[in-house]
């Protein structure tokens, strides 16, 4: 039997080693950001999405570091959000920030030139990927550790906070689409007669990255946890439910209703199942007749939801 006082401790130091967990993973996602600005970003001649892009520009144009820029940006942004939106939110994207600039820092002293991708102008799309698609995979863990990686997300969230209406990621994409017209500017090179020579690259280049990031975060947040709603009017209620729990190993719930044009008596089921599963349901409903059925996607599940491989 365990003693109050031990009930008591357990109950005190979970939530703090939960919030260390949560702290810790924050920085392993800034200090993989920092890896991924470093080693495929500064020497591929484009803006990556929010005010990184511009502090990457800025880093272009006079050599001030990234590092430091983000912390001109960001800290002020975190003081906002910490009054603005939500404590906890903020000191963790504060963290975030900290790892990240510190980090970034520590890494233009170490001298990675050996490991950077330099596509020297040619191929860039190939570090917009993979930059890309890292960052997506830090923005989908900091969301789902009530954070953000500071710029624009802080800015996009109480855009979204106070206008519901506004999606996140449409507002968020927004906003980095001004990062890309200025791009089209900073990058711009002097020709032969010392002329300067616009490019549509960089911009194309800050598009494809601000996409790749916004999907890629957005399906760590929600793509992973979907599912498929049936939903299913018949006369053979109990045949269904058989085969549903024999075959797809999924229950359902069952509720009388009556058809407004032939005032008889139904069966509604409603069943949750995996997106793969999709096909068998039907070839199920497909035995029966008298039988009339359709599915909806689900964004998330909670609870007692088994997820059939």
């Amino acid at each position: 039997m365990i003693p109050v006082s031990s009930k008591q401790g357990y109950t005190v130091k979970y939530p703090i080693a939960k919030s260390l967990l949560h702290y810790g993973v924050i920085a392993a996602s800034a200090i993989l950001l920092a890896f991924n600005y470093q080693l495929f970003v500064v020497k591929n001649g484009f803006a990556p999405a929010g005010l990184n892009g511009i502090a990457t520009m800025v880093q272009y144009k006079t050599g001030f570091s990234i590092g430091y820029m983000s912390l001109l940006i960001n800290i002020p942004l975190c003081i906002f959000s910490y009054f603005c939106l939500n404590k906890e939110f903020a000191k963790r994207s504060l963290c975030f920030c900290l790892v990240y600039s510190f980090v970034f820092l520590y890494l233009q002293s170490l001298g990675l030139e050996a490991f950077q991708y330099d596509a020297q102008g040619h191929d860039t799309i190939f570090p917009c990927i993979l930059s890309g698609v890292i960052s997506g995979i830090v923005y989908g863990i900091c969301f789902q550790n009530n954070a953000s990686t500071g710029g624009t997300d802080i800015v996009s969230k109480y855009i979204s906070t106070h206008k519901p209406e506004l999606n996140f990621f449409y507002v968020t994409f927004c906003l980095n689409a001004l990062v890309a017209v200025s791009s089209f500017f900073v990058y711009a090179q002097p020709g032969p007669d010392g002329a300067l020579v616009y490019d549509y690259k960089p911009v194309c280049l800050c598009i494809l990255y601000c996409f790749l990031s916004s999907f890629v975060g957005s399906y760590l947040i929600s793509g992973t946890k979907k599912a498929c709603k049936f939903t299913v009017i018949t006369a053979h209620p109990d045949e269904i439910t058989a085969d549903i729990a024999s075959k797809l190993k999924h229950g359902s719930t069952r509720i009388t209703a009556m058809g407004s044009y032939h005032r008889e008596e139904r069966t509604v089921l409603i069943c949750v199942v995996n997106p793969h599963q999709i096909v068998d349901f039907k070839n199920i409903l497909k035995n029966y007749d008298d039988t009339f059925a359709f599915h909806e996607t689900v964004e998330e599940t909670h609870g007692n939801f088994k997820r059939i491989k």
